[in-house]
């Protein structure tokens, strides 16, 4: 059994589908921090003009009024708001898509277990398209929802109740992981059954110190298969 030595995180008897994050859980975070601090910067300065310094100022106080709502994540409202393609722009970085390390051997062993897999992300579906050009996610999953879909990014209260009446699932019979805190809280306060947090959502970067928050705490996702 893949990592056996580890102790269980998980109690996979209480699960009935798993519900996955993708940037920070399953895909390297590295890819979105270069491209909105790096490369979007260096990119709206040639398109306005200005130096970069100059656009990292115009842009801070945009991303600080639109961090945790869903325009965060909406590649649309990027575009509208700066005049620019941004789903040209990430396509120009995408060689930088990536797997975070243990993903891929989780998601072969809840498979051969024979737990559903759903993804379920605040990308855009413009920038998921993106991802799964590079990487062929979609092929190791059974479904996939975007919080576009119900107008909600997942850290919202609002999200769960509908997700869940949606698709038609036992919330106290999922397993859900995320490395954003902030929708884990909103996941547990909900009631989904199993919450774990991703502590090293960037490869290139050392695992963040979390507080206990009631849930178990993983570096990477092949943590997870202990027990199953």
């Amino acid at each position: 059994m893949i990592n056996e030595y580890l102790p269980q995180k998980v109690d996979w008897d209480r699960v009935d589908v798993v519900l996955l994050d993708m940037d920070g859980t399953l895909l390297d975070l590295a890819y979105d921090t270069h491209f909105w601090t790096e490369h979007l910067p260096y990119r709206y300065a040639q398109h306005s003009e200005i130096t970069i310094e100059e656009s990292r100022e115009f842009l801070a106080p945009i991303f600080e009024n639109t961090y945790g709502t869903l325009d965060w994540y909406c590649v649309d409202y990027w575009s509208s708001r700066l005049g620019m393609d941004i789903q040209s722009l990430k396509r120009e970085t995408a060689h930088r898509v990536a797997w975070l390390a243990g993903a891929q051997t989780f998601l072969s062993g809840v498979r051969q277990a024979g737990k559903p897999l759903w993804l379920v992300t605040n990308a855009h579906p413009k920038s998921l398209s993106v991802k799964l050009e590079q990487t062929g996610l979609d092929s190791h999953l059974d479904q996939m929802m975007t919080s576009h879909e119900l107008g909600y990014p997942k850290e919202d209260a609002h999200f769960w109740p509908l997700f869940v009446e949606q698709q038609a699932i036992a919330p106290e019979r999922a397993l859900f992981v995320d490395d954003n805190l902030n929708v884990l809280k909103a996941a547990k306060t909900f009631g989904i059954g199993q919450c774990v947090a991703v502590s090293r959502p960037e490869s290139n970067r050392p695992a963040r110190v979390l507080e206990d928050d009631g849930w178990p705490i993983v570096e990477e996702l092949s943590e997870l298969l202990a027990g199953l």
